[in-house]
């Protein structure tokens, strides 16, 4: 059995974090027309014992708001003295979309699509850049929280490249039954930290501007098991909860037409092909157009707004090559251990 190594002082924004403690920090952004200094707000959290070092971020879109309160439970649980290795925790990256409850920066650009960034670019490049290089850099392995748009919401799901061995092994051990093997997209943080070798996953569930108990608690139970996998902490992942199904494929379905839309499906469920996803009706019923699915598959996200227009997505449906009916059953029993865990939390806070 290999000897555990005791840690070492971590240095992140030129502050030193000591052995078995813990320190918040601030990244200076940019700043307000006021003058007054924006910060994205960091905490340190720095074992005693020699490990890898796990960055949890979220809001790197500012209106997708579960992630960070994952972050909030995710620091409230963590005892340096347990822990090896560190936790970086960033629970608001875009903090300028924060503040203003929106997706984007400023400058209307996605902070996400904008890495690895640069100093003499667009507001939104010079925040990646230097959320990039002042703290992503130092990590040895990255999660990163998000939530659908506005007006659409995500079954829990991780995506992430499974042709990376590290990336597939902590998408595994975060629990969902659902992983998207997605591939890494130009601009975004799980693309530049994989060209410089760091496993990132996408932890993706609920919707923007809203609080999703089911989402929020399925998030703080898949990093505790990531953090398990990568022995940060003492345990192992139950071996009561399935393998998660590998999606190898997915796909919006889009309105034909504009009108109201009434939905005959919800997430998490198995449809058929040529099976009627929604009626999109004129306000006066006096048409009307089934939605149809192209194929079987699992319903992973939805337009919650019941108005579209010609074109707008409605329905997210991810393909497997397992038996669908399995994977929805496997969803319908995940549904139920998250449901079960959100009650002993929100009795543990209220004993608390």
């Amino acid at each position: 059995m290999a000897k555990v190594k005791i840690n070492r002082p971590f240095t992140l924004l030129g502050e030193s974090v000591g052995v078995g403690e813990r320190k918040t920090l601030a990244l200076e952004a940019a700043k307000l027309y006021t003058h007054s200094p924006l910060n994205i707000p960091i905490e340190v959290v720095n074992g005693v014992m020699e490990g890898p070092v796990l960055m949890v971020c979220a809001a790197i879109h500012g209106d997708e708001l579960n992630g960070v309160e994952v972050v909030r439970q995710l620091l409230s649980k963590i005892d340096a003295n347990q822990l090896r290795g560190t936790i970086i925790a960033v629970p608001i990256v875009n903090v300028f979309g924060f503040i203003h409850k929106s997706r984007y920066l400023p400058d209307r650009r996605d902070m996400n699509r904008s890495f690895p960034g640069s100093e003499r670019g667009s507001l939104a490049g010079r925040m990646a850049h230097m959320f990039f290089k002042q703290v992503a850099v130092h990590c040895t392995h990255i999660i990163d929280l998000h939530t659908g748009a506005i007006h659409r919401t995500n079954l829990p799901q991780i995506r992430a490249n499974l042709e990376d061995e590290a990336t597939a092994d902590m998408a595994k051990a975060f629990g969902t039954p659902a992983v998207i093997n997605a591939s890494l997209r130009n601009g975004s943080l799980r693309s530049e930290a994989a060209n410089l070798g760091i496993p990132v996953i996408t932890y993706e569930a609920g919707e923007a501007l809203r609080f999703d108990p089911i989402a929020i608690a399925a998030g703080v139970q898949g990093v505790d098991y990531v953090m398990r996998h990568l022995k940060m902490i003492r345990g192992k992942r139950p071996k009561k909860l399935p393998d998660p199904i590998i999606a190898g494929s997915t796909s919006w379905i889009r309105a034909e037409v504009d009108g109201i839309v009434r939905a005959q499906v919800s997430l998490g469920e198995h449809v058929e092909k040529g099976q009627v996803l929604a009626y999109i009706s004129s306000p006066l019923g006096d048409s009307e157009l089934e939605l149809l699915a192209p194929k079987g598959g699992i319903v992973i996200g939805q337009q919650t707004m019941p108005l579209v227009n010609e074109g707008d997505a409605v329905f997210h449906l991810a393909y497997f090559a397992n038996d669908n009916s399995l994977v929805e059953q496997q969803l319908e029993h995940f549904i139920d251990e998250i449901n079960d865990l959100d009650d002993e939390l929100k009795t543990a806070e209220l004993n608390n």
